[in-house]
């Protein structure tokens, strides 16, 4: 798929896609791609959150932080603002509708949120964490690629 099938000029990569995209084919991702401020929040918290400070743990941190940092200089993130709160709510609305709930997913909806606002269909790997949300939110799900090649 491309622009011209799909009719997709930009979007927004959620959180996962970030992570694996080395891993993923040239063409998977197409159009003008963005991030959400709440991706940067993500990948940040997960720098700090690796436990331990053996050998195995430090580099892993020092891995975490350079995605962080190439993310970061890659992309501006896109805020997230009132109108992205504001669909934020609608979402979680339809999350709890579709009988699952909102508050096991805030950063996704809130990723999700901030593409809907900005008009942007969202790249993920989970579009299953999206159920519920069609009115709201165009999903491109992305294949896992093996991430076992280095």
């Amino acid at each position: 798929m491309n622009v011209e099938s799909t009719g997709v000029e930009s979007a927004l990569l959620a959180t996962n896609i970030i992570i694996l995209r080395r891993f993923l084919a040239p063409d998977a991702l197409w159009g003008d791609l963005a991030i959400s401020a709440v991706t940067l929040a993500e990948l940040s918290a997960g720098v700090h959150l690796v436990p331990g400070d053996s050998p195995t743990a430090i580099r892993e941190r020092a891995k975490r932080a350079e995605m962080l940092a190439r993310t970061e200089h890659e992309f501006d993130a896109i805020p997230f603002g009132t109108e992205a709160a504001r669909m934020y709510g609608r979402m979680s609305a339809a999350v709890r509708a579709s009988g699952r709930q909102p508050r096991t997913r805030v950063a996704d909806l809130m990723i999700a949120a901030t593409a809907a606002s900005a008009r942007m269909p969202l790249f993920t790997m989970n579009p299953h964490d999206f159920v519920g949300l069609d009115d709201l939110l165009t999903v491109l799900p992305v294949p896992r690629p093996d991430s076992s090649r280095t």
